[in-house]
């Protein structure tokens, strides 16, 4: 997943998603208007927001995730 300059638009599997301020999602599909939760992973496991749904982990980012849950920091915030 990629994000815009101000944060307000995702690009995800070919997707476009704008943040917004509704329901139980804080995106949605520009073209299917279908509703997503776009969240940050934790080391605790605790990345979805109900949790009795385990998260979608893309299988082009599963060692990054796996490295972060042993400690490393994400890519990009080496530094804080």
């Amino acid at each position: 997943m990629r994000f815009n300059k101000t944060w307000k638009t995702a690009y995800w599997h070919g997707r476009t998603l704008h943040r917004w301020q509704g329901s139980d999602a804080n995106f949605y599909d520009v073209e299917t208007r279908e509703e997503f939760w776009v969240s940050g992973p934790h080391r605790d496991r605790r990345d979805v927001r109900y949790s009795g749904v385990q998260p979608t982990v893309d299988d082009d980012i599963r060692g990054v995730y796996a490295a972060f849950l042993d400690g490393a920091p994400l890519p990009g915030r080496e530094h804080g």
